[in-house]
């Protein structure tokens, strides 16, 4: 046999291929995907081999559900096209419920959680939420971090998008008791069945997401305390209570620490640290501001004491002292992200640009992938007219958020 003869029988032989990983799958899509809008699932199904419906049938073999909070209808009950599935497995039908992530890993994809994790201020800037909501939140158990780094916690997106999507629920008039029995009915979503119940009924409330703490509940927004009457028999003026209570604790422990050693190990029957972290979450600055000196006695060492203090100085418009406050934050733990760049952003507010750019410089020789550190750099260095270098930050910052607002006004500035 020639050698063009074996080569022609060999063009003849067809050539092996992988199947596309949805071919045979008719799939619908129910809640707000987080990665990309319905139009382009449906492109993306095409693309793989899979037939995209509108509705869920009998002849529906997956439903992918959103990662965008949870998939909930306006009134509040599970989505239709759930309750749909859901029937549909009762009758025997292999119907696949499945999340977003798992979809785009079946893809081949990386699931957007795993690229797009936030930072305290990127999440104020993405939800329009103050900073401090934000930490309140992750300091409730409301949030929780994927990761930290140095003391800075990294949130997946989808924890506080789910606390928004349920106060949206809330603003509508939906009943918190009528949404618990929603989520209680998604035992086929994670996000239904993953976070406790204990927890949701801190979220879950008439007025809004809200907070309870050991003196009750409040409105993590605005600091306001609400009534729990089904905690309590009779209503009491929470506010007035608790700023009294703190003044009574607050005079007995400084009496007790000024009868103790200076350099006593034993512990105080009060911690200050927390005491504060409560009032400051509630908006009562004044009075955290108060339990953190106290905690400053107890703990002169504690680099958390001096940030929160810094934090509060700064909410009550002294920003002189605050800035004095994380730096002995830094000088007590070196490595605290998030209090050298507070004071970059401090210095850049009273047009210290120099000493500004020094201190994110710091935060990103710590942590050089601080997306932060990144995003104020690259601002503070247009402020001083180096463009070129500026522009090197707005990118890197661009590699870890390319949704939020900052994201924009990088790609603005980068035009």
């Amino acid at each position: 046999m020639t050698h063009t003869a074996s080569k022609e029988r060999t063009s003849l032989v067809p050539k092996l291929e992988s199947s596309p990983c949805l071919k045979g799958e008719r799939i619908a899509f129910t809640g707000i995907l987080a990665s990309m809008t319905h139009a382009q699932a449906f492109e993306l199904t095409l693309q793989n081999g899979g037939t995209p419906s509108e509705h869920v049938s009998k002849q529906t073999t997956m439903l992918v559900v959103g990662d965008e909070g949870w998939p909930l209808e306006d009134d509040g009950q599970p989505s239709v096209k759930l309750q749909q599935a859901e029937r549909l497995q009762a009758t025997g039908l292999e119907v696949q419920v499945i999340h977003e992530s798992q979809w785009l890993t079946l893809l081949g994809l990386t699931p957007n959680e795993d690229q797009q994790l936030y930072t305290p201020a990127m999440l104020s800037s993405i939800l329009g939420i103050s900073v401090y909501v934000i930490r309140g939140w992750a300091r409730a158990g409301l949030i929780q971090p994927v990761r930290k780094v140095f003391r800075l916690p990294y949130f997946d997106f989808r924890e506080v998008s789910s606390a928004r999507r349920l106060s949206e629920l809330l603003s509508l008039g939906v009943e918190r008791k009528e949404i618990e029995q929603s989520l209680r009915r998604l035992p086929s979503v994670l996000r239904g069945d993953e976070r406790p119940l204990e927890q949701l009924q801190i979220l879950a409330h008439r007025l809004g997401v809200i907070v309870r703490d050991s003196i009750g509940l409040k409105l993590p927004k605005s600091g306001q305390r609400v009534f729990d009457f089904e905690h309590s028999e009779q209503p009491v003026d929470s506010c007035h209570e608790s700023k009294s209570d703190l003044e009574t604790i607050n005079l007995a422990a400084f009496r007790e620490l000024r009868n103790q050693p200076a350099a006593s190990d034993v512990p105080a029957k009060v911690d200050w640290l927390v005491e504060g972290c409560k009032l400051y979450d509630s908006g009562e600055v004044n009075e955290a501001l108060e339990a953190f000196r106290m905690a400053a006695m107890t703990t002169p060492n504690n680099s958390d004491v001096h940030f929160q203090m810094g934090e509060c100085l700064y909410r009550l418009g002294n920003s002189a002292a605050a800035l004095e406050r994380y730096y002995v934050s830094v000088e007590q733990d070196n490595e605290f992200l998030e209090a050298w760049t507070q004071i970059g952003c401090l210095h850049r507010e009273v047009n210290d640009l120099e000493a500004a750019r020094m201190a994110f410089l710091v935060a990103l020789d710590i942590f050089p992938e601080y997306p932060d550190a990144h995003f104020h750099l690259a601002e503070t260095l247009r402020d001083l007219g180096d463009i070129e270098t500026a522009r090197q930050h707005w990118q890197e910052y661009l590699t870890f958020d390319s949704r939020g607002p900052w994201a924009d006004i990088a790609r603005q500035r980068l035009k």
